[in-house]
């Protein structure tokens, strides 16, 4: 069993969300700051208030950290820069909470657990288990049933068992960034689903557990049809080993190869 005070870096990609930035520091639990962890907002260009709003929580919050992108990066874009950050000042876990409040920030804490107790390096808080999703009001025919769709195609191709590929509450071990070549992958919302294949390419297994959804259209960035391809263009890159010649590629860059 490792240490169960490992610490973490809340990592928060902001886009547009000058309103939730506030609710969702304040709805992080007391025990990052006990414990002695950090959120880490990156403003990714944001074209509103996001940049103020996140410096002045840095500067009413001492555990609060600002990245400002002087381009706009994308969502992994923004991902690997907070990672990044977190990873060089030492960090051991690195919860994924949206600025935009869609996911319980409460729950960052917790869903560690698993990577805590040594028995992965990713955790993924999911939204398909236990009716989380539809209780959350995700829309049946442009949002869930696509996503159902989607993610038994991802599971065929990928070998993978998973309740689903799209849900962007992630958890990611240090060891984890270690292992892939995350700086590598997209900078698009499929990011998370990359991170996914990679760990379950090095024998890393999956954890999932239930979270409850707020969902709201108005605030979500992600355009379905456009992510829909890119999730079958990622499935075609997969096919022609372009996970494994990364994978490859990293392991003899760096001599980081893991299975478990």
């Amino acid at each position: 069993m490792r240490e169960s005070r490992m610490r973490k870096a809340v990592v928060i990609p902001a886009y547009k969300t000058a309103e939730t930035l506030p609710e969702v520091i304040d709805a992080l639990p007391d025990r990052l700051v006990e414990e002695g962890g950090i959120a880490i907002i990156i403003n990714d260009c944001s074209p509103d208030r996001t940049g103020e709003v996140a410096d002045d929580l840095a500067m009413r919050h001492r555990h609060v950290e600002v990245i400002h992108h002087q381009q706009n990066r994308g969502y992994g874009g923004a991902l690997k820069s907070g990672l990044a950050k977190g990873y060089e000042l030492g960090f051991d876990i690195f919860p994924v909470v949206h600025g935009d409040g869609q996911y319980a920030p409460d729950m960052a804490m917790d869903l560690c657990a698993p990577i805590e107790r040594g028995e992965t390096e990713i955790v993924q808080g999911s939204r398909m288990k236990d009716g989380g999703a539809r209780a959350g009001g995700m829309p049946y025919f442009s949002r869930y049933l696509p996503n159902k769709i989607l993610t038994s195609m991802e599971n065929l191709v990928f070998g993978t068992n998973v309740a689903e590929f799209h849900s962007g509450y992630m958890i990611f071990s240090r060891r984890l960034l270690e292992i892939v070549p995350y700086q590598n992958l997209q900078d698009n919302y499929n990011f998370d689903a990359e991170m996914m294949i990679m760990a379950h390419m090095c024998d890393v297994p999956i954890v999932e557990l239930p979270i409850p959804t707020r969902y709201d259209e108005s605030t979500s960035s992600l355009r379905p049809i456009p992510y829909g391809l890119n999730v079958l263009r990622m499935m075609w890159r997969h096919t022609l080993g372009h996970y494994r010649q990364l994978l490859d590629e990293h392991t003899a860059a760096t001599g980081q190869y893991h299975r478990s």
